[in-house]
């Protein structure tokens, strides 16, 4: 573990304001598994940060001259309000979290935006409670976890974790002293596969699973966050088993493709021109530029594909678009002439420089 940095206070008793704050101060780091690495962070002035737990940050990474925008969700209690932590899992051939993991250190300073996303618990904790996760999706469910012991308080709990092998299990020591000493909280790690000296079941969610560790599965509200095939299986598992759409949330930055539009008339599409890559596509009215640039074959950076994550940022050149985005873009952006192509749809002939 890194030495922590030190953060001038002179922002004291003072609240991260997301539309005018933008830089964190890396304060420590921390390795949680042989590829995951938690992140420690405060504000450059020490705000103090209002974070629900399963929100996220897009993180602004400068790699060869090039800006690339990563979401990380928070895994840190947000009871512990003057820092920040996130979780990152090293992907291979992955520039930004290869960056991070070789890169970053105490004292770096670094652009994000947030907090940001709506994967977070009802106001009013319901009586039982699954948090569901896979690999490198136990990041914001475990931001829930802490806040239920930091706060003394917490529902009728249980806490499933896969992933492919016990050595893949980050923050596993806590989460067995949480289940140890804090009641109503029990603990299922589940390795696709594990040696000889791992004492408990193996293999994937399955519905025979499921009925066996939480037959009371249909009475819970169930949390999940985890990769595509994961989730999937869980979805189905959640719907076999009675639990009701609305009590079944999930957490996912895959990019969700939109339901296709009747193609209009050629009278009201308008060409849309990315500068740098010297190509122009046709947009018809009501539909975003994002979606007309997947069917044309332009290739523009995007995750959410919901005006949430920020990732897809441009800057608007000339022209004009109608956006109504979900908080992935501060006002002094927007006012600075920047978009979000993926919830922006134009209003006559755009020009963009990506």
């Amino acid at each position: 573990m890194s030495a922590p940095a030190m953060l001038h206070c002179d922002g004291a008793g003072r609240y991260w304001d997301r539309e005018s704050d933008a830089e964190l101060v890396c304060l420590a780091v921390r390795d949680e598994t042989h590829d995951m690495r938690t992140f420690t962070f405060g504000g450059r002035d020490g705000q103090y940060f209002d974070v629900l737990p399963g929100q996220y940050f897009t993180f602004d990474v400068g790699i060869d001259g090039v800006v690339e925008q990563r979401c990380y969700s928070v895994s840190s209690s947000p009871l512990r309000p003057r820092t920040i932590s996130v979780t990152v899992k090293r992907v291979a051939g992955g520039r930004v979290s290869n960056w991070l993991h070789a890169g970053l250190k105490p004292g770096d300073v670094v652009r994000a935006l947030g907090p940001l996303g709506r994967f977070t618990l009802p106001p009013v904790l319901p009586g039982k409670l699954l948090l569901l996760s896979g690999g490198s999706g136990i990041t914001p469910v475990m931001a829930m976890a802490r806040a239920f012991a930091d706060g003394v308080c917490a529902p009728d709990t249980v806490f499933l974790h896969a992933a492919r092998t016990p050595a893949d299990f980050a923050f596993a020591d806590e989460l067995r002293l949480l289940a140890k000493t804090m009641p109503g909280f029990r603990l299922i790690l589940l390795p696709e596969t594990a040696d000889d000296g791992f004492a408990g079941v193996t293999g994937r969610i399955s519905q025979a699973l499921m009925d066996c560790a939480v037959p009371d599965l249909a009475e819970r509200l169930v949390m999940c966050c985890g990769p595509a095939p994961f989730m999937a299986a869980a979805r189905a598992i959640c719907r076999d088993r009675g639990v009701p759409a609305d009590r079944y949330i999930e957490e996912s930055f895959d990019a969700v493709d939109e339901a296709p539009v009747d193609a209009p008339p050629a009278t009201t599409t308008f060409s849309v021109t990315f500068s740098r890559q010297g190509k122009t596509i046709t947009v018809g009215v009501g539909q975003t530029i994002l979606s007309a640039a997947r069917a044309q074959g332009v290739v523009l950076p995007s995750s959410c594909a919901n005006g949430l994550c920020g990732t897809c940022k441009s800057k608007l050149v000339s022209g004009k678009v109608d956006m109504q985005h979900n908080g992935g873009i501060r006002q002094r952006e927007i006012d600075a002439g920047q978009i979000l192509p993926c919830c922006a749809k134009p209003l006559g002939d755009v020009v963009i420089d990506r």
